[in-house]
């Protein structure tokens, strides 16, 4: 018995992760200057230190070293640091922030638009104990955010920017959450939390004359199978200098380089992308399912369901007519093409579940719930 206890003790150890963590010497190595930079010629002895001019702001007690910068830059005197991270904090939820040269506060970066409200708010999360989560709820509530996002004449002509916040944000979803939102609203995401890696859909041999071909992990693309298919992006294997194709797309960085702000773009190729790429072609035919299985029994109530799924809100009379009048004729397109609705359907490995109408019509539902998926109102904040 207690052979298999051993065996299986170190069995475990076996498969727990491992990592390296920094750790100081209980004897710190003597340093020296070099002369002329040889390593075996060492000069005068030298020890740890920060820079003079921070001498006189520098924690009471704090060791000049790692940690004492580390209790420094977090003091609740600190002049910046809490500044930087509210800052972007409100560019997550504004799209600019208020210093809009959110990665650099420096005597290149921008001005404030409004330096009061920026001294406040990082005065409020420095005596909210650091708390994130309080301060997003505080931004959140906020009459600012709350505002109606409508841009007038007048407002385009005279603050096309928004820098004056005279109305509620709208931006673009960033390229992790226009994915994610795709997933949960078709009911495919799985939010099971931590993990290794996934690799959902790429394109075939994408790697092909970019990555070196090597034995080693992450030189080929293996697509996934069941969950690992529709985990949050987050979990997306992603090598540095090839970003996957999809959040390349839609203006995620790669990571050469340290990225504090994104640019966003609108291209026709977004467009081709969310309509055509199988995960996005399978949330559709998955939202499909929904719409029949949940939506209701007639048309009209099947897109306002999934137009709340997708947008939020309710669809406009306008809107309701436009995609009733279109659901009408994909169903007698579909229908009068079996072929094309199996070829639909076929996208994607996630279970089909035939309705009693038919192929014809679920395929009708999955074109008209993935030009759903792909609207303005479906990918951007209002």
């Amino acid at each position: 018995r207690r052979d298999e206890l051993l065996g299986a003790r170190r069995a475990l150890e076996r498969a727990l992760p491992s990592t390296m963590v920094m750790a100081e010497m209980a004897a710190p190595r003597q340093a020296h200057v070099l002369t002329r930079g040889r390593y075996d010629a060492p000069a005068a002895a030298v020890e740890p230190g920060v820079p003079e001019v921070l001498s006189a702001c520098w924690p009471a007690g704090a060791p000049a070293n790692r940690l004492g910068l580390a209790r420094w830059l977090t003091s609740p005197e600190h002049p910046l640091t809490a500044r930087v991270v509210v800052n972007r904090m409100w560019a997550q939820l504004f799209g600019t922030g208020l210093v809009k040269t959110v990665e650099d506060f420096g005597r290149q970066g921008e001005y404030p638009s409004h330096p009061e409200l920026l001294d406040w708010l990082a005065r409020e999360f420095v005596e909210s104990g650091w708390d994130v989560k309080h301060m997003l709820k505080v931004l959140v509530l906020s009459a600012t955010y709350r505002q109606d996002s409508v841009l007038t004449p007048l407002s385009r002509e005279r603050d096309a920017e928004n820098r004056l916040l005279a109305r509620g944000p709208r931006l673009r979803l960033s390229a992790e959450m226009i994915r994610d939102q795709a997933l949960l609203v078709s009911g495919l995401l799985v939010e099971r939390v931590g993990g290794a890696s996934v690799f959902p859909y790429q394109p075939a041999d994408l790697y092909k004359g970019i990555v070196v071909d090597a034995p080693y992990p992450g030189t080929v693309w293996t697509v996934g199978s069941g969950a690992d298919l529709y985990r949050r992006s987050l979990y997306t294997f992603w090598k540095r200098t090839v970003p996957h194709p999809v959040l390349s797309v839609l203006d995620v960085p790669d990571r050469e380089v340290c990225s504090a702000r994104r640019a966003r773009t609108n291209t026709p190729l977004q467009a081709l992308t969310l309509m055509n790429e199988t995960g996005f072609v399978e949330a559709g035919r998955a939202l499909a399912q929904r719409m029949l299985s949940e939506g209701g029994s007639d048309d009209g109530a099947r897109i306002a369901f999934a137009m709340r799924l997708a947008t939020g809100r309710e669809p406009a009379a306008r809107e309701l007519d436009i995609l009733t009048r279109l659901l009408a004729q994909l169903r007698a397109s579909y229908r009068a093409d079996p072929a094309a609705a199996r070829l639909l359907l076929s996208v994607g490995a996630a279970p089909v579940a035939t309705p009693a109408a038919g192929e014809g019509e679920l395929a009708a539902h999955a074109a008209l719930a993935g030009m759903i998926l792909n609207l303005d109102a479906t990918l951007t904040k209002n």
